[in-house]
């Protein structure tokens, strides 16, 4: 779900390109964002999928399963277009006619700034609703309640 649904109800094509780039990373490593646990931090698959970037490990990302079935140019070009897709602002996300370009070509993909991250957690020492999820939107410095369920 994109930021701007999620904390403001607003829809757009630009909410679709969220959710496409969440699908993307999603196939790409094989795991899906909700639920996403890794025992080194309390990142989603966003979150993760970011770090590694940034620190140049990327290839980490790919799921054990494809074996040395793929292109690694073409899924590392795939996984930077992903996280260009869940950028935390509407207009900082490319169009779908531009997502189709960027797969379609070999032309140089813009840089990602950083993602907006969402993630949910069981949180019960803090839940004055036992049993029910709470939904969170922050990074490593800053979270914010976004909604009880």
């Amino acid at each position: 779900m994109s930021p701007e649904y999620a904390t403001e109800g607003l829809y757009s094509t630009k909410s679709d390109v969220f959710s496409f780039g969440v699908l993307v990373l999603e196939i790409v490593t094989g795991k899906r964002n909700r639920g996403f646990f890794h025992p080194d931090h309390g990142y989603n698959l966003l979150g993760h999928a970011w770090t590694l970037y940034m620190e140049g490990r990327s290839l980490e990302l790919i799921d054990p399963s494809m074996g040395d079935t793929y292109n690694l140019s073409e899924v590392l070009r795939t996984i930077n277009m992903g996280l260009l897709c869940v950028q935390r602002f509407p207009s900082d996300r490319p169009s779908m006619h531009s997502v189709v370009l960027m797969l379609g070509s070999e032309g140089a993909v813009p840089q990602p700034k950083e993602p907006c991250f969402f993630t949910e957690r069981n949180v019960l020492e803090a839940n004055p609703f036992p049993g029910e999820h709470m939904l969170f939107s922050g990074n490593e410095t800053s979270i914010t309640l976004l909604e009880a369920r």
